[in-house]
């Protein structure tokens, strides 16, 4: 996969810095500006002046509570329904590349990953996030993925280099997406829909609001949509240090003061609704 990194200074291509390096450790650009490969397996491509703060993204605790509550596989039926998607979009494509972008600490990139390892079919699979901290988790999940430390708002990849796209429960930024994407590349949204943590939301706030977040607006102008999948189950939770996990991975929990969160945290059990929306779109 190094083949589709460029440069994040100068957008030149990124080719191994010598034909010795096996494994890759160095690549460089034509104009000498060189990246080395962190001893966990990530490429490092966001730049100092990329950053809002020391350390943007999701934080240690962030991430290990993710962590925490992903391997558990309550979302499993959402990794489930992004593979039969995604594994069904590329069946034309021999081997194809995919970007996961804000992929976190990889639950989600890893599960694809396996599932086309599974179909015994080839791919190439990029998983990107601004988050140091989540990127490393990732790589403790799967050698064999690309991971990057980078932004996607700039995303560090060559222009019409990948085929599918995707994007779980992150912001989106419909210009550098489009960028990447091949001519008619697509591109999967999975995000909330009305429902989604409902009884968490309800103990949380006094007046709950339904998401208002509406892909096809905020894309209209580069993407055409191609249809929209529905995905709604059911999860329990009986165990105070996942329902903390999912507090602390989940905006909603974020916003509670200490005194409250630890109220919550005495709910002994709790059945919560899943809603999910996948929407897919071509890139015009």
């Amino acid at each position: 996969m190094i083949s589709v990194l460029r440069c994040p200074v100068c957008s030149h291509p990124l080719q191994p810095a010598s034909a010795d390096n096996t494994p890759i450790r160095v690549v460089s650009c034509i104009n000498g500006h060189s990246f080395d490969r962190a001893r966990q397996g990530y490429w490092n491509l966001l730049l100092p002046q990329r950053k809002r703060s020391k350390a943007p993204g999701d934080n240690e605790a962030m991430v290990q509570a993710r962590k925490g509550f992903l391997d558990r596989h309550r979302f499993h039926p959402i990794a489930s329904a992004i593979n039969a998607q995604i594994l069904q979009l590329s069946q034309r494509t021999d081997h194809p590349v995919i970007l996961d972008l804000g992929c976190g600490e990889g639950y989600y990139t890893d599960q694809l990953c396996k599932a086309f390892t599974e179909a015994e079919r080839l791919s190439s699979i990029v998983g990107l996030d601004i988050s140091k901290a989540a990127i490393r988790q990732a790589c403790k999940r799967n050698k064999s993925i690309t991971w990057l430390v980078a932004t996607a708002a700039d995303i560090p990849l060559q222009a019409q280099s990948v085929d599918i796209a995707t994007l779980i429960f992150a912001r989106l930024l419909p210009e550098p997406t489009a960028q990447v994407l091949r001519k008619d590349g697509l591109f999967l949204v999975v995000w909330p829909g009305p429902d989604h943590l409902r009884e968490l939301r309800e103990l949380i706030y006094t007046d709950v609001r339904d998401s208002d977040l509406n892909p096809d607006i905020q894309l209209q102008e580069l993407f055409e949509p191609m249809g929209e999948e529905a995905l709604r189950f059911r999860f329990h939770i009986s165990d105070t240090a996942e329902l903390s996990d999912l507090l602390m991975m989940t905006p909603h929990g974020q916003r509670l003061s200490l005194e409250r969160r630890n109220a919550l945290l005495q709910t002994e059990h709790l059945e919560i609704q899943a809603d999910i929306r996948l929407s897919l779109y071509k890139k015009r």
